[in-house]
């Protein structure tokens, strides 16, 4: 999927950035656009961004960003002329989301096995401490342990 110019044309002027952010414009906005098209559409990784839309991840910090700043759904609320646009705007906000919720996922996954990790190094020697037959809620322990 990609931008026609038509599109770009009502996209451009709405890519302004910051005045005195030497940063916000980017050097080609039309080219971040349709590397996130590109990655959105196929719901492909970010690593697999071919080279000719620049640096994989400095597309994506600048799209995790942008989706933090909810600029593609200001951009799609702002083409309500071009419903194609702003359904494919809609498109990459919904997948921005999604990312996100698997970005937070995947930080309490690792944040619950390093407590895990933390509690049975705390627990070092349970084993031997409980006995052969315990009933508790700990007995997940010895099974874990073995």
């Amino acid at each position: 999927m990609k931008l026609r110019n038509a599109q770009w044309e009502k996209l451009e002027p709405l890519m302004t950035g910051r005045a005195g952010d030497s940063g916000a414009k980017a050097h080609n906005n039309r080219l971040f656009i349709d590397a996130v098209l590109w990655i959105s559409a196929g719901h492909r990784l970010w690593h697999d961004l071919p080279l000719r839309f620049g640096k994989w991840n400095t597309t994506y910090m600048r799209f995790l960003r942008w989706n933090k700043n909810a600029v593609w759904r200001r951009l799609a609320a702002q083409m309500q002329d071009d419903q194609e646009l702003r359904m494919m705007l809609e498109r990459i906000a919904v997948f921005g989301d999604e990312w996100c919720k698997r970005i937070e996922h995947r930080s309490h996954k690792t944040d619950s096995q390093a407590s895990y990790d933390a509690a049975m190094k705390q627990l070092g020697g349970l084993r031997s401490a409980l006995p052969a037959e315990d009933d508790s809620t700990l007995h997940w322990l010895r099974l874990v342990r073995e």
